[in-house]
């Protein structure tokens, strides 16, 4: 009836990874230099660990993760399967678009301050802009999925009170019995 623990801390770890990644993305023009430079390396940062877990995450899914309860009604197990699978496609969308931004654009990556060079040449400008643009578009698909997928297991939660969401919280959110 409970996600395993790796499950819940890469599911939740993901989730703050992408929130991150979006509240950077959207603000880093506010600011100025140094501070906006910051938010730039935090946010290629965040990307390639994102790119780590979300790697993780699909070999844990294969092999060993725990799978959607057989309990779930199939109109539910459709939903909820196919907001999975939509989460996971475009969020491995995001990080290539990602990587194929920043390098297309002759620019290295950064993982806390390791610079990591572009493995090829640069593109063409208007590419780079196209590049750039599905992955601001892309991010707000994200952002609108995660929304509704969040707004599911609040209504599962408080409205059905079938305590779906309780299978995904850590073991600390949970009433004691």
């Amino acid at each position: 009836m409970r996600y395993d623990r790796p499950t819940i801390v890469l599911h939740w770890t993901t989730a703050f990874l992408v929130l991150l990644q979006f509240a950077l993305g959207e603000t880093w023009n506010w600011p100025t230099k140094p501070v906006h430079h910051l938010m730039v390396v935090a946010h290629l940062t965040a990307g390639i660990l994102l790119t780590a877990i979300m790697a993780f995450r699909i070999v844990w899914r294969l092999t060993n993760g725990r799978h959607l309860s057989d309990l779930l009604r199939p109109m539910d197990r459709i939903f909820a399967l196919g907001a999975e699978y939509a989460l996971y496609v475009l969020l491995l969308a995001e990080i290539v678009l990602g990587y194929l931004w920043r390098w297309g654009a002759g620019q290295t990556m950064s993982f806390f301050g390791l610079l990591i060079p572009s493995p090829f040449a640069r593109l063409p400008p208007n590419t780079v802009a196209w590049l750039q643009s599905l992955h601001d578009w892309n991010a707000w698909l994200i952002m609108g999925l995660a929304t509704g997928h969040g707004g599911a297991a609040l209504f599962h939660q408080f409205v059905l009170k079938d305590k779906v969401l309780g299978r995904i919280l850590p073991q600390c959110f949970l009433p004691r019995q």
